[in-house]
């Protein structure tokens, strides 16, 4: 599956793509996808599927050690967890197998100024938020199954989709980071397992060894600094991120950049 014979001037800047989506991702639940995918197929030039599996065979490994960091540091809600993962998985193997025979690009950049426009809100929120107050999520089911059908269909949407909705809900912004990073390995490796079962193993290469290498590697930072960021700058960071990534992907997808 992988070059024996690659040497660190092959992956080195695959690792620093890697270590830093995976520190943004780690900490915010979401951008890991959107900014790999970005790279693969903006300055690769890798087709979408191809990108799309790379991404979420990295992810086996960087979503694997964001949980586990995640569960140790006490991140995770298992009660929403239990909610999100049939159901993102459900979701996941259906976009897989949908972007492999046809292309679901066209919709992407409407799903993307949907985002921006939830990350708009999410800042005013953080704005006139005076004291933490948080509720548990209600609608959590058709979410986790839209946002794995987007997340294996369009690259990169599991995150953006579930934790924002998630936090538009009222949901407490560490244990929804937490429980979406914990959640988003099973839902990897549901799709990974269908993109290998129609691809291959040769859709794999270069950019997911430096992938792999550099998001293991920053897994437990991100675990970390959730834990630590308060709830209103956490969510000032979210809205942030999540308004420049999908700004970017809606305008790139309608030819405007």
């Amino acid at each position: 599956m992988f070059d024996i014979s690659l040497t660190f001037a092959d992956i080195w800047p695959f690792i620093l793509v890697g270590f830093g989506a995976q520190i943004i991702d780690g900490a915010l639940g979401m951008a890991f996808g959107v900014l790999s995918q970005t790279m693969l197929v903006s300055l690769m030039g890798m087709p979408p599927a191809a990108a799309s599996a790379t991404t979420h065979l990295v992810e086996m490994f960087t979503t694997g050690a964001s949980g586990v960091s995640h569960i140790w540091q006490r991140n995770v809600d298992w009660g929403l967890f239990r909610r999100l993962v049939p159901f993102g998985v459900l979701g996941g193997i259906g976009g897989a197998y949908l972007l492999t025979s046809i292309d679901a690009s066209a919709a992407k950049p409407f799903v993307m100024a949907y985002l921006a426009g939830v990350g708009v809100y999410l800042f005013v929120k953080a704005v006139r938020m005076a004291k933490p107050r948080f509720e548990d999520p209600r609608m959590t089911r058709p979410l986790a199954m839209v946002g794995g059908f987007l997340d294996a269909a369009g690259g990169g949407g599991w995150g953006p989709v579930v934790t924002s909705n998630l936090l538009v809900q009222g949901g407490d912004p560490v244990k929804v980071v937490g429980t979406v990073n914990t959640a988003e390995f099973l839902l990897a490796v549901a799709i990974s397992v269908s993109f290998i079962a129609t691809l291959g193993l040769t859709a794999f290469g270069v950019a997911a060894v430096g992938m792999i290498i550099g998001g293991v590697i920053a897994a437990p930072f991100g675990a970390v600094l959730v834990k630590r960021v308060p709830p209103r700058v956490l969510l000032f960071a979210v809205s942030i991120v999540l308004v420049a990534t999908s700004a970017y992907s809606a305008l790139r997808g309608w030819g405007v950049i």
